[in-house]
């Protein structure tokens, strides 16, 4: 019969002893841009449905997106999807058998990290 009765042991791996890896990090962090990025396609879609809907709606929406709030979460988006498409690159090199040794999967890591910072800035600049 299994022990149930487990006493004061620490669940494993536990917050408390557990130390967060860089790809442990860059992987939830993949998932939250992934999430981010709906946010955004809805921001994106509630536009397009507000410009077809009539004048009203479309200043009303318009208002909302070019405002300093809107700028900030199209930035956030730019970065995220950057982010999410440079980490995509990586699981393909990874699901190829490639780069899955310590020090390269924190190399590619640190890469996707200052990648995405990289390319948000010169898509800032261009656009």
């Amino acid at each position: 019969m299994a022990d149930v009765n487990r006493g004061n042991r620490p669940l494993s791996p536990h917050l408390q002893v557990y130390r967060p890896q860089l790809t442990s990090m860059t992987s939830i962090l993949t998932r939250i841009t992934g999430n981010a990025l709906v946010v955004g396609g809805l921001l994106i879609t509630w536009w397009f449905v507000a410009a077809a809907a009539g004048p009203d709606a479309f200043a009303t929406a318009d208002a909302v997106l070019t405002s300093w709030f809107g700028k900030l979460v199209f930035l956030g988006s730019i970065w995220a999807l950057w982010y999410h498409t440079l980490a995509g690159i990586r699981h393909l090199i990874w699901d190829q058998g490639y780069g899955l040794e310590v020090e390269t999967a924190e190399k590619l890591g640190w890469a996707v990290i200052a990648g995405s910072l990289l390319l948000t800035l010169l898509t800032i600049l261009i656009l």
